[in-house]
C-alpha cells in the first residue's frame, strides 16, 4: 500500500529531485499522463505530495508534448504545497526519454546532496516508497553512489544518485543515468524489494483501470 503524508526519517538529506513529464502517452491516445487522475487528484499532484515531507530543496519537472497544461497544473501545485518547482521544456521530446534526462540535470542549480530522478506516471509512489530508497542510500557502503530498486529481475524507478555520480554524467557529453549506471556496476546498490509500486506504471488503458484512474 500507498503511503502519503508519513513523517520521513531521512529528510535530513539535501535532496534533489528530477521529475520526467515530457512524454506523448501515445498508446493512450496521446494524452498527459501526468495529469491522469486518483482520488480527485491527479499523479503530478499526488507525487509533489508525496515528497513535500522531505523539504526538497529543487523539483526540476520536465515538461515537454503536453507542456502548457503540465505547468498549468504545475503552477497551482506549487501555491499549493509551496515547493522549490523549475520547470524546464524539452523543445525536441521526440528525441525520447533520455534528451529529457539529460536536459534536466543540466537544469538542476543548487547544492543538493542526494537527486532522485522519478517518473510522471507511477501512481503507486509515495512518501513510504522514497523514504525507504532514501534509507538505503543513507545505508550505503562507501564507494555506492546509486541506489536502484529491483523488483525480482525488473528495474525499477525512481532512482536515487549522489551529487558526485551527476557532475560525473554531466562531464561527459551527452551521457544519461541509465548509461553510466550500466558502464559503473560497481558504483550502484540494489534495493531488492517485493513492492510493486517501484514497477508500477500507466501506459494502456488497462492500467487506467488497474490502477482506477481517470483520463484528465
Amino acid at each position: 500500500m500507498t503511503s502519503f503524508g508519513l513523517q520521513s526519517s531521512s529528510s535530513n538529506l539535501r535532496l534533489a529531485v528530477l521529475l520526467l513529464a515530457a512524454g506523448e502517452g501515445s498508446r493512450l491516445g496521446s494524452i498527459p499522463k501526468a495529469l491522469l487522475q486518483k482520488d480527485s487528484q491527479s499523479l503530478l499532484s499526488r507525487f509533489c505530495q508525496s515528497i513535500k515531507t522531505f523539504a526538497v530543496i529543487e523539483l526540476v519537472v520536465v515538461t515537454g508534448f503536453h507542456a502548457q497544461p503540465i505547468e498549468s497544473e504545475l503552477a497551482e501545485i506549487q501555491k499549493k504545497f509551496d515547493l522549490p518547482i523549475k520547470c524546464v521544456r524539452n523543445p525536441h521530446p521526440e528525441s525520447g526519454q533520455a534528451s529529457s534526462v539529460r536536459l534536466g540535470l543540466e537544469s538542476l542549480s543548487t547544492n543538493y546532496e542526494v537527486l532522485l530522478v522519478a517518473l510522471c506516471d507511477q501512481p503507486l509512489i509515495g512518501t513510504a516508497e522514497i523514504d525507504a530508497l532514501l534509507e538505503q542510500f543513507e545505508q550505503r557502503a562507501q564507494q555506492i553512489e546509486v541506489v536502484l530498486p529491483m523488483v525480482g529481475q525488473q528495474r525499477g524507478n525512481p532512482v536515487v544518485f549522489s551529487y558526485k555520480v551527476i557532475a560525473d554524467i554531466l562531464a561527459i557529453p551527452n551521457m544519461v543515468c541509465r548509461s553510466y549506471i550500466d558502464q559503473h556496476p560497481a558504483l550502484v546498490q540494489t534495493f531488492t524489494t517485493e513492492s510493486p509500486a517501484y514497477i508500477a506504471d500507466v501506459d494502456t488503458d488497462a492500467d487506467i483501470s488497474r490502477f482506477a484512474l481517470q483520463r484528465p
